[in-house]
This record gives structure tokens, C-alpha cells and sequence, in this order.
């Protein structure tokens, strides 16, 4: 493995993993819009077609109807929340590996990078549940005509007035299932993928362009591979009528497969991976010019 040429730094992780999570939404938006469509679709009546038929046909749809504005629907809800949070997450992840290192130069193990991993899924949860809710409540009621919120704070007034704080962070637990193994995956994939494409005895930092988009991409289809089977029933969840389901998450996952299978639990699984190639490449591209620029500015921090 490589010697880790500079200090770990959560500070600098914090503002880079920021820079990172803006170009994440920009690249990645339009397939989620698609991927929580998919999830939510009702199931059709007797003699009916489905909404959608797949991926394909749910982007040209939503083309059609709404133009390139009803992939981007939603979308000021994720920046506002995505920033903060993947600030959040890469600062966990640096404070993981950090708490872990007995001197600044050990070399991390791949367990090691889970855990530090997990660590993060803990920090971005308390920022994610509430912006996870609003994004899903909000894309679904485009889909489905019927306008109850009118943007990202009046579903958040609603929520609260309709069943106060429980209202916005319903779902918490779901998120935590779906964000401890997922984040463990996705930082450990990563740092793994750098070290493979790392020629001998040169340093992370002289990863070419190309090696980092794709040991990005793949942390993200990785990342997914864990998270889709939680993401599913959350996404149930968060949408459902209040009483729908009293005993929580167990309700969600008896109905999805007595009605739709096991299958039903890899839901949205073409758009995600669509999405996870290139959001997530686009974000630790952005990760690590931004922390370039945060050593060149401030080396010694």
C-alpha cells in the first residue's frame, strides 16, 4: 500500500466532501427522479397497463410530460441537504480513519475503512431521514398529479403541523439500515480501487483523472448493491398514508412481497446503477480537486 502522504485532516474532508456532494446531485438527479418513480408506482388495476414499463420508458415519459425541468423536479431539496451532508459524511469518515490511527502515518485496514465508513453513516443520517422524506413526497406527488406541498418548506410546515418532529424524521431507522453498510462499502471500494490503480511506489495524489472517476463509480455501484433492498422499503415508507403500516418496517417488507415477490426488493435497480456510475464519479472528482486545492491553500492544517 502506499504511505499516506499527507495528515488526515476531517476539516478539509468536511468542505471537500461538500464540493464532492454538489457534483454528485448534478449528475445524478434526473435517474433518482426516475428511481423513486419506479419505487412508488401503484400497482395497476385489473386489465391495466403499469405507469411504467422500465427505466427507458419512465425518462422518455417524463420527458414528454414535464421536459428536462421534471427531471430536475426536487432538486433544491437535495443541494441544500446533499452539500451539508456529504460534508458530513466525508468528515465522519476522515474522524473514523483519524480515531484509528495510532500515529498520522499508519496504514489503514480494509475493516478498518468499513468501520470508519459506518462511522460517517451515522453522522449523515441526522441530515439525510428529514431530506430523504421531503425528496420522496415531493417527486411522488409530480408523478401523480394531485399537489399537496408546494415546494420543499411547506412539506416540511405540513409535516411538522400534521405530527411534529416525528412527522419529518419518519423513516430514521429505515435510513440507518439502508446508510451503515451502504457508507462502510462505498469508503472501503474506494480507497481498495485507489490503492489497485496506484502504480508501485507512487502516490495516491498522482491518481490520473480517468483511475479516480472510475474508483468512484464503482464505490457507488457498490454503495447501491447494499442499499437498493433497505432504499425500497424506506422509500415505501416515507410515502405511505400515516397508520398504513403500525408495525413499521416489518409491515412494509410482508406486503412488497406477498404482492410482488423478492424481486420487488431490487426495485429501481437499472436506475440506480445508472446513476451510481456517474453521480458518484462526478463526486470524488470534485472530492479530490477540492482537497488538492484545500492542501495547496493550507498545507500545514
Amino acid at each position: 500500500m502506499a504511505k499516506q502522504p499527507q495528515p488526515i485532516s476531517p476539516g478539509k474532508n468536511f468542505f471537500a466532501g461538500g464540493f464532492g456532494g454538489v457534483c454528485l446531485v448534478f449528475a445524478g438527479h434526473p435517474l433518482d427522479t426516475i428511481k423513486v418513480r419506479l419505487q412508488t408506482q401503484p400497482m395497476p388495476k385489473p386489465g391495466e397497463a403499469l405507469l411504467y414499463k422500465g427505466t427507458i420508458d419512465c425518462f422518455r415519459k417524463t420527458l414528454a410530460k414535464e421536459g428536462m425541468k421534471g427531471l430536475y423536479k426536487g432538486m433544491a431539496a437535495p443541494i441544500i441537504g446533499v452539500t451539508p451532508m456529504f460534508a458530513v459524511c466525508f468528515f465522519g469518515f476522515g474522524l473514523g480513519k483519524k480515531l484509528q490511527q495510532k500515529t498520522p502515518d499508519d496504514i489503514l485496514t480494509y475493516p478498518q475503512l468499513f468501520a470508519a465508513g459506518m462511522l460517517s453513516g451515522v453522522f449523515t443520517t441526522a441530515i439525510m431521514a428529514p431530506g430523504e422524506r421531503i425528496k420522496c413526497l415531493l417527486q411522488i406527488q409530480a408523478a401523480s398529479g394531485e399537489i399537496k406541498y408546494a415546494g420543499p418548506m411547506d412539506c416540511v410546515k405540513q409535516l411538522y403541523r400534521e405530527n411534529g418532529i416525528r412527522g419529518i424524521y419518519k423513516g430514521t431507522a429505515l435510513t440507518l439500515m439502508r446508510d451503515l453498510p451502504a457508507s462502510g462499502m462505498y469508503f472501503m471500494t474506494y480507497e481498495w480501487l485507489k490503492n489497485l490503480l496506484t502504480p508501485a511506489g507512487k502516490s495516491h495524489n498522482e491518481l490520473s483523472v480517468p483511475s479516480i472517476l472510475f474508483a468512484g463509480g464503482m464505490a457507488g455501484v457498490f454503495n447501491w448493491a447494499v442499499a437498493i433492498p433497505p432504499d425500497v422499503l424506506k422509500s415505501r415508507f416515507q410515502t405511505a398514508a400515516e397508520g398504513k403500516y403500525p408495525n413499521g418496517v416489518r409491515d412494509v417488507l410482508r406486503e412488497l412481497i406477498r404482492e410482488e415477490g423478492m424481486a420487488s426488493l431490487y426495485k429501481g435497480f437499472t436506475a440506480v446503477m445508472l446513476r451510481a456510475f456517474p453521480a458518484n464519479a462526478a463526486c470524488f472528482l470534485g472530492f479530490e480537486c477540492a482537497m488538492k486545492f484545500l492542501n495547496w491553500l493550507a498545507p500545514n492544517l
